[in-house]
This record gives C-alpha cells, sequence and structure tokens, in this order.
C-alpha cells in the first residue's frame, strides 16, 4: 500500500515542494523515516505514532517506511509531522488519496492530536500562489499564512479536523484571530525625539538618516546621548511598506521569532545585539543555516552600541552586506541567501576612558592608546558611513532646561515628504532609498551645481575623500535636498553632506 501527500521545505527564506511517500508492506511493525531527515524529524515518528492513537484512528502493525522526497534535500523540524500523519492514514484506507492530494499539510504534531505552531509558514503559503492547493496548517499559524492573498489557508487545531475535512468535507473551525505583538504605549510613555536635550546637529543627522537610509556613526563621550539617539531613531522612520512587511516578516518567521497568532510585521526592526556577538549570529548561518542579526534588522535598523568592543572579525563581516544588501552563506551542500538591506546605526566613545573630546573631564589616556581604541574600527568599514557626527557633551543649561527641538511626529513627516519623492524618483527600479543607489545611478540622480561639484573636488583633495565616499557624500546631498523639496543639489547641500563626511579617526590624534 503506498500512498502520497504534500508538504514543504524551507530553504533560506523560500519554500521548495517535498513529496511524503508512505509505503505500508508487510515485516517487523515500525516507522521508518528516509529522506535525509534531521533529529527533530527523525523524532516524528513517536510523535506520529501517539497522535494517531490517541485520535481514536488505526496505526499500522506492520512495517511502515516513510520517505521524504526530493531525498538530497535536508529536511529540518517538526514541521512534517502532519503530512506524515496524512500519509500513513491515506496507505491505511483510513482517509481517501483523492482530497488527500488536493492540499499541502505543515505542522508539528502533539501526542494527543493537537497541532502546534511551527516556523516558515509565510513562506510556505507565498509558494502556493496559483496552485490551487490549500494550506493545512495549525490554526495559531493561521494570521501569518492570511497575509498572503489567492492562497486557500485550511487552520486546523487537531488531527481530528483534518481527518473529518479529508473523509466527510467538514468544514474546519475558525482559526484564532490574530493577537498583536504588544500593546501600544501611551502618548506620554512612547519615546519621543524631543526627550533628548540640545544636539540639534545629532538629531539633524538623524533626520537626514532615516530620510535616505543612510548609515550613520556617532562618537563622544559617555552620558552625551547617542544612545537615547540611537534608540528614538524607528520613532522618526517612514512607515514599512506592505512589500517590505512580507520581506521583514518571512524572515522572522524563519528564524522563529514572529509571535504566535500574528500576521505581518507593522513596525520596522530595531536590532541593537550585544557587543559580545559572535560573527555568525551577527551574520547567520550555522548547521542549518538561519539569519543573523543583519537579515533580522531587514528594511530596519541595525545599532551597535560601543562599536570599538566588538570583536574585530564580528565588524568585517558587516561589509559585504553593507554594499550588496545581502548576505550570502556557502555550504557543502547548498547556498542560501538572505536579505539584509538596512540602516547601520554605530555609537562608540573616542578613547578608552572615554573623556577624549570632553571639555570638562580629564583623558588619561595616551595617544597610542587613542590611536589603537580607534582603530579597532577599521577605514573599509569607516568609510561605509554615509554620516560621521561628532555628538558633545551637553552643557550645564543644556541639561538643567527644558526639552527643546520637534517632536518625532513633526520630524517624521519630513522624513515620509522626502521618501515619497525618493519612491517617485525611483518608481520601476528596485532602488527604495537614496542610499541604495549604485555608482551609476549616482551620475543619473545625483547631479549637482557647478559650484557643488566644486565643493566635492576639493574634499577630494584636501580630505582624501575615497570614490566610495565621494558617492556617499552625493547621496546624503541628495537627501538633503528631497528634506528641502529642492529638484536640484545646491553647494548648500553639498557642503552640509560634506561636514557629515569629516570624521577621519586621524584628526582625533590632537
Amino acid at each position: 500500500m503506498l500512498s502520497k501527500v504534500r508538504s514543504s521545505a524551507v530553504l533560506g527564506i523560500e519554500a521548495h515542494p517535498v513529496e511524503v511517500e508512505v509505503d505500508i508492506a508487510s515485516g517487523l511493525p515500525g516507522l521508518h523515516i528516509v529522506g535525509l531527515p534531521d533529529t527533530a524529524c527523525k523524532e516524528s515518528a513517536d510523535r506520529v505514532r501517539s497522535a494517531i492513537k490517541n485520535t481514536g484512528l488505526a496505526f499500522p502493525t506492520q512495517k511502515v517506511t516513510v520517505n521524504l522526497a526530493p531525498a538530497d534535500l535536508k529536511k529540518e523540524g517538526a514541521s512534517y509531522d502532519l503530512a506524515i500523519a496524512i500519509g500513513i492514514l491515506v496507505a491505511s484506507g483510513q482517509v481517501p488519496a483523492e482530497s488527500a492530494l488536493e492540499h499541502v499539510y505543515c505542522g508539528e504534531l502533539a501526542l494527543d492530536g493537537r497541532l502546534r505552531p511551527v516556523n516558515g509558514i509565510l513562506p510556505r503559503a507565498a509558494s502556493l500562489i496559483g496552485t490551487g492547493a490549500g494550506l493545512v496548517l495549525p490554526g495559531d499559524n493561521a494570521p501569518e499564512a492570511q497575509c498572503v492573498s489567492g492562497v486557500r489557508v485550511m487552520p486546523a487545531m487537531h488531527l481530528s479536523e483534518v481527518v473529518a475535512l479529508l473523509k466527510d468535507g467538514t468544514a474546519l473551525p475558525a482559526a484564532p484571530e490574530a493577537e498583536s505583538v504588544s500593546a501600544e504605549p501611551s502618548a506620554d510613555e512612547r519615546p519621543d525625539l524631543s526627550d533628548i536635550k540640545g544636539q540639534a546637529y545629532a538629531k539633524r543627522a538623524l533626520e537626514i538618516a532615516a530620510a535616505g537610509g543612510h548609515n550613520v556613526l556617532m562618537i563622544g563621550p559617555p552620558g552625551s546621548g547617542k544612545t537615547m539617539l540611537a534608540k528614538r531613531l524607528p520613532t522618526i522612520l517612514s512607515s514599512i511598506t506592505f512589500a517590505e512587511a512580507v520581506e521583514t516578516t518571512k524572515i522572522h518567521s524563519v528564524a522563529g521569532l514572529l509571535p504566535v497568532r500574528s500576521s505581518l510585521l507593522s513596525r520596522r526592526p530595531f536590532r541593537d545585539p550585544h557587543h559580545t556577538i559572535s560573527d555568525i549570529a551577527m551574520i547567520g548561518g550555522g548547521g542549518h543555516p538561519k539569519p543573523g542579526e543583519v537579515s533580522l534588522a531587514h528594511n530596519g535598523v541595525l545599532f551597535l552600541d560601543e562599536l570599538a568592543e566588538f570583536r574585530r572579525n564580528v565588524l568585517e563581516v558587516l561589509r559585504q552586506p553593507l554594499e550588496d544588501g545581502k548576505v550570502t552563506i556557502s555550504r557543502v551542500n547548498s547556498t542560501l541567501s538572505f536579505p539584509a538591506r538596512f540602516m547601520l546605526v554605530a555609537a562608540m566613545n573616542p578613547c578608552p576612558c572615554g573623556y577624549y573630546t570632553d571639555p570638562k573631564r580629564e583623558c588619561h589616556c595616551s595617544p597610542i592608546q587613542i590611536k589603537n581604541y580607534l582603530s579597532r574600527v577599521s577605514g573599509p568599514l569607516l568609510d561605509r558611513m554615509d554620516i560621521q557626527i561628532e555628538v558633545s557633551a551637553l552643557k550645564v543649561n543644556e541639561i538643567t532646561g527644558e526639552r527643546s527641538g520637534k517632536g518625532s511626529q513633526v520630524v517624521r513627516g519630513r522624513v515620509e515628504a522626502a521618501r515619497s519623492i525618493q519612491a517617485d524618483r525611483y518608481a520601476g527600479t528596485r532602488y527604495r532609498s537614496n542610499a541604495e543607489l549604485e555608482a551609476s545611478q549616482v551620475e543619473r540622480h545625483c547631479r549637482c551645481t557647478s559650484e557643488g561639484m566644486r565643493l566635492l573636488k576639493m574634499a577630494i583633495q584636501e580630505l582624501g575623500f575615497s570614490a566610495r565616499a565621494f558617492h556617499k557624500a552625493l547621496k546624503v546631498a541628495r537627501t538633503i535636498a528631497d528634506l528641502e523639496g529642492e529638484a536640484t543639489i545646491t553647494a548648500g547641500h553639498v557642503a552640509e553632506a560634506i561636514h557629515y563626511r569629516t570624521l577621519d579617526k586621524s584628526m582625533w590624534i590632537r
């Protein structure tokens, strides 16, 4: 007796079809799973056997062989439990084969037959667009799958419900409603850019960064507000689009970070890993490659506080995704790619003690100590920071005075307007912000006046701008012009952009 049912496997953030073949033959009773299953997948044998028996159905007292095809594709996790159980029930004649073939099955089984949620449902649902197949899945995963239009989502809470559907056409009960990820804080509790006293220069830099998707490096003494500024950056970012939300949710779903009964992520991610993080956790990988912090920050912000405290190899792996917007992980059997287009925001002290630039505190570090400390951030990585600013220590009247400056809502309105201009400019292309432009597109979209070009030539000669720094300054100038609603990049826009690129490490050794 042989049966075939359909399931799917997730590689990277894309799903691939898997055919579950079940053969029941004479021999010693037992359930054997082949087709490169991992440990969790092999353990399906015990879960499936108990789930079928505790649902009131008969488990075959013969030799049962389950093949997960294609056999050269690694099968991970417990998401094949439901498909294996249905395949056994079809092969044993307890469920009709015709109705079973109409659907794709994903879900983990509890010993009593309940269906538990699994990771990677959104990519699986997206892979079924246009196939006409229904997706039978745990009810807790339903809100996630229902974000994909054109796919029949069939949520179930128990194996018996799936069996009743296939045998008698009994409709499945309604899925649980989607739950919000977290309660929205009140207006008084919500962080706001106006919470930060002083630092008008740094706030302006963050506004430009948010408007154009630029990377930012802040350097200054402890207590100057670097971390506070970074933590309020999400409050001025533009709203996440539907396409961006789908991309971001796919990554979090595969990583197992999507809360149960939640649908699409409604906010841009903000990731702030500790400086003890490993390079694999940062970039992604492992025995079964999973997305790292750079991919979890896709379409959002990756904040590295105390940048110089991160291990050198961890920082160096950031260089390639900062340029390409993706991470490619190569293994012997496969090569996977994860999206990684994010804003890098970093903060660091100017010296080991932190007070080198503080006019009120004495620095006890020697020039060689300062040089060695700053050299922990390599020149190539520093060159990729579009905006580099010094965050000065607050003055007495700023610390004791009232809050000042525009709130996040006002600044976000200006950012949204600038992003709208960029969306119209890059309509029909793969670019979504000024920071994403490649060199050829910079020449096309970032033309400036002759006076502005003269300033850039001076920057190359006097400040030693590299070709990358030249293009990044032009892109920042383009964003400044967009914030002001100007079609042409003027000398004033260029001058401000150059001002954000003068934080060369040698200038700190006075």
